[in-house]
C-alpha cells in the first residue's frame, strides 16, 4: 500500500475506535472511552515526530500512543496546552484572617 492510499484510507476514520481497529490494536473501551482525543492528540505528535511511511510505522505511532494512556492518565501525560499551564502556576495561599487587610 502506498502511503498516499494509506493516508486516504485514515482520512475517512472518525474515531479512536477506528484507527485501533484499523491498525489491530487491541484496547480497553473504558481506556479510550476516558482518554480518546489525548490518544489521537499523542498519535499525531508521534507521526509528527517520526514520519512513518508505511503501515507499520503509523501502527507503532498509535499503539505507543495508546500505551501511553493505559498505565496513566491526561493530566500526567499533558498532551493538551491546559494542562501545561495548570502545571505552571503557583499556589499561592492566604490566611482567612488575613482577607481584606493591608500588606503594610
Amino acid at each position: 500500500m502506498t502511503t498516499a492510499a494509506l493516508l486516504d484510507e485514515l482520512a475517512e476514520m472518525t474515531s479512536a475506535e477506528d484507527f485501533l481497529n484499523y491498525f489491530f490494536i487491541a484496547f480497553d473501551p473504558v481506556v479510550v472511552q476516558v482518554n480518546r482525543l489525548h490518544i489521537l492528540k499523542r498519535f499525531h505528535d508521534y507521526l509528527q515526530q517520526t514520519s512513518p511511511t508505511d503501515w507499520d510505522g503509523y501502527a507503532g505511532c498509535l499503539k505507543q500512543a495508546y500505551q501511553d494512556f493505559v498505565h496513566s492518565n491526561a493530566q500526567a501525560e499533558k498532551v493538551f496546552k491546559v494542562f501545561h499551564r495548570q502545571a505552571a502556576q503557583r499556589e499561592v495561599r492566604i490566611a482567612v484572617a488575613n482577607i481584606g487587610r493591608s500588606a503594610s
